[in-house]
């Protein structure tokens, strides 16, 4: 059987012109200035441009009835691959074959005439995806039902509210019988309830053997709905393969996030910092990725000048801005060590992070008693935390942030809970 969508060696280069700064020019100035330079062959003095290849040597196939991600990093080129799909922009190299009808899902009201009310725009785009009338009437109650927009249907689009308009568009896309469909990163605009009915609609058209590229920074619905991944870095395809694995690589992906750092006895100590022991490694989870609601293990090794009595070890994590959202000292769980000098290996072993996805810095310390602070070494790394298999999409895009579990108990009527959630969740 031949491949739904086929792609060989896609690449995408745009040119980046820089203009020099000039003094105040008349346009008889530019005219004539410009009528010179392409006399002799070239742009007119005092513009330079760069070549930025968003896509180099992209190649990938996808079966028919396969739903497959595209992951990585914001630049990565994914948004670019998907407009060349949709046929919006032409690649500077390379071919693309697709095999059936295209619906695209890739920005807020994508193919959508602003002066057309919701109702006119649903045929509109029926209209260029190439269906006949009767098939979008069949699909139109289902359309303005999901899409919850029916007190407006007859106003025009570009009064509608980013919301609004996502969810017309989505429910266009999701809705008119393509053979293939494709989904950028545009359901973090809508609410929470919006976005669990479109995963939910996602999942069904998989469900209904329709061809779906699905491109998002939510690993969890990544890896609930999609078979296959694909990962792009820097406009090369890096790997494809099993979603498991591809979200693993992706996690993985980034060197400036530092999942190891060594050499931190060099660092100069705060003034509060007593001694002269010293951390000099920390290394998080053995290098593997880390995730909201899921096991943790952080490690470090210090040198202990002296006998350290009353020894208590913390480690806390921090947002980008230095405020500090959580904490944990051994000291809180077991009893202090007395500790003699020479070599001391620390590890804490968390059951379920409660960090929310997003970046962190580490702190790592150790203290003697409650008040002497034996080292110190504050953002000794940064590390990414990234979606877990229970975390709700959304949570993905918010600030990071702390979601810790409790014990909650909920009664209605004659129904009693009492749910022992110690867990983040």
């Amino acid at each position: 059987m031949k491949p739904a969508i086929s792609v060989r060696g896609i690449s995408k280069r745009y040119r980046l012109a820089h203009q020099t700064a000039k003094g105040y020019r008349t346009l008889r100035d530019e005219i004539s200035d410009s009528a010179a330079a392409l006399l002799r062959g070239k742009w007119r003095r005092g513009s330079t441009h760069d070549e930025f290849w968003a896509l180099r040597d992209v190649s990938f196939d996808v079966a028919p009835g396969d739903v497959i991600g595209i992951v990585g990093r914001n630049g990565a080129g994914k948004s670019t691959l998907l407009k060349i799909l949709s046929r919006i922009t032409p690649p500077s190299d390379g071919e693309v074959t697709m095999r059936g009808r295209v619906g695209s899902l890739l920005e807020v009201g994508t193919g959508f005439h602003p002066e057309l009310t919701g109702r006119e725009n649903i045929f509109l785009s029926g209209a260029i995806l190439g269906m006949k009338r009767a098939e979008v009437v069949s699909k139109f109650d289902e359309i303005v039902a999901f899409a919850e927009i029916e007190q407006f249907l007859d106003t025009p689009v570009k009064r509608y509210s980013s919301g609004m308009y996502v969810r017309l568009a989505f429910g266009v896309a999701a809705h008119l019988e393509t053979e293939i469909l494709l989904i950028d990163e545009v359901l973090a605009v809508g609410d929470a309830q919006f976005q669990k009915k479109s995963l939910n609609k996602i999942q069904s058209v998989a469900e209904a053997g329709r061809t779906v590229i699905f491109v998002s920074h939510n690993m969890a619905a990544i890896q609930t709905f999609c078979q296959n991944g694909l990962l792009l870095n820097k406009g090369v395809g890096v790997a494809q393969g099993p979603i498991a694995s591809i979200v693993e690589k992706y996690s993985m992906l980034g060197s400036h996030l530092q999942m190891e750092a060594a050499g931190l006895d060099k660092r100069p100590r705060a003034s509060f910092v007593h001694g002269n022991s010293r951390i000099f490694r920390v290394e998080v989870n053995k290098l593997r990725p880390v995730f909201h609601g899921e096991p943790l293990v952080v490690e470090f090794e210090a040198n202990l000048a002296g006998p350290v009595p009353d020894l208590a070890a913390g480690i806390g994590f921090s947002a980008i801005d230095g405020t500090r959202l959580l904490s944990y000292d051994s000291d809180l769980r077991q009893e202090r060590m007395s500790a003699t000098g020479g070599p001391l290996k620390v590890r804490i072993e968390i059951d379920e992070l409660q960090l929310q996805p997003g970046i962190y810095s580490l702190d790592v310390g150790l203290r003697s008693g409650n008040s002497i602070c034996t080292d110190y070494v504050g953002s000794c790394l940064q590390l990414e935390v990234g979606a877990g298999s229970r975390t709700p999409p959304f949570l993905v895009d918010g600030a990071p942030s702390v979601r810790s579990g409790a014990r909650w108990i909920m009664e209605n009527k004659q129904v009693r809970w009492n749910i022992d959630s110690l867990r983040p969740g």
